[in-house]
């Protein structure tokens, strides 16, 4: 071959390595571009956008049931202290009495205490207390014109539902402060008198309990059983029309209770009015004497 083809191959295959290997580093570039493309992209698209991340966060909120909503309060316990008091008249006594009873053991009530008398005027007269459940308190009230006339009603009620909740709190912070006074004596180490001043408060925490235990259950005892006293009594005796006749008779009948009591008091005062009358009708039986011996006297002379 003649050295000029020679350098012709020569050149041609220069040219297409160098070819070759741009090409090479050509695609290498490209798929560099391409890779950190791919990585941007799918990092972009990794990470959410604020306002995914804002609609993600409204639909959760919106989504979760009651997770924002506050906890509802209990129900505060109503204590409400019921009584009264009523007048009746009745024909009976001892049937009102007895009507009474069976109304208040009927609705679960109990008799309380009793009282009878007499009046001036010889009318009977009844006083009882009666224990009625509360739910049914203007029930028995109500169903007292069957008994008899009802002449005069009074109920009242006092709200003491503050004072109970009080009550209650109180109770809890005392309970436990008994605790942790309980704990501090178990594990106390020192010396007696330090002993001996937590025994202390520790009894004072509870009788501080236990008086606030009492008073808790005389709340709920008292708003669960009102109190009703019912004041009985009968009909005065002669109690009517008065007609022209009557008063007459009534006014002859005083009167003569005058003349007696006018000749009731003379006798009652005759123990002074007599001697005095004696020792006067004296003195002057003895005055006229004389008086007549002193004119004989002188008609003598």
């Amino acid at each position: 071959m003649s050295p000029r083809w020679t350098c012709s191959v020569a050149s041609i295959v220069g040219v297409l390595a160098l070819a070759t290997a741009c090409g090479s580093a050509d695609r290498s570039s490209a798929a560099g571009k391409s890779r950190s493309a791919d990585a941007a992209g799918g990092a972009a698209s990794a990470l959410p956008r604020a306002d995914e991340i804002a609609s993600s966060e409204l639909a959760l909120s919106a989504t979760a049931p009651n997770a924002a909503a506050p906890a509802a309060l209990p129900a505060l316990p109503t204590m409400i202290l019921r009584s009264g008091s009523a007048s009746l008249r009745v024909d009976s006594l001892e049937e009102a009495l007895a009507a009474l009873t069976r109304a208040a053991t009927t609705v679960g009530g109990a008799v309380g205490n009793t009282t009878l008398s007499t009046d001036a005027e010889q009318v009977r007269l009844a006083t009882v207390e009666l224990r009625i459940p509360a739910a049914v308190f203007g029930d028995a009230v109500a169903a007292l014109g069957t008994i008899g006339t009802v002449e005069s009603v009074n109920t009242a009620a006092q709200d003491v539902s503050e004072e109970y909740v009080d009550l209650a709190a109180r109770r809890t912070n005392a309970a436990r402060l008994e605790q942790r006074l309980l704990t501090v004596l178990s594990t106390r180490t020192g010396k007696l008198e330090d002993i001996l001043v937590v025994e202390r408060e520790l009894a004072r925490v509870r009788e501080e309990i236990e008086r606030m235990d009492g008073r808790a259950r005389w709340i709920e005892g008292r708003a669960a059983m009102s109190t009703l006293t019912v004041s009985l009594h009968e009909p005065a005796i002669g109690v009517g029309p008065r007609t022209t006749a009557g008063v007459l008779a009534s006014a002859f009948a005083a009167a003569w209770h005058n003349f007696v009591d006018l000749v009731a008091a003379l006798i009652a005062t005759s123990g002074v009015w007599l001697p005095i009358g004696a020792v006067v009708c004296a003195g002057v039986v003895a005055w006229r004497g004389r008086r007549r011996r002193t004119g004989l006297a002188a008609s003598a002379a």
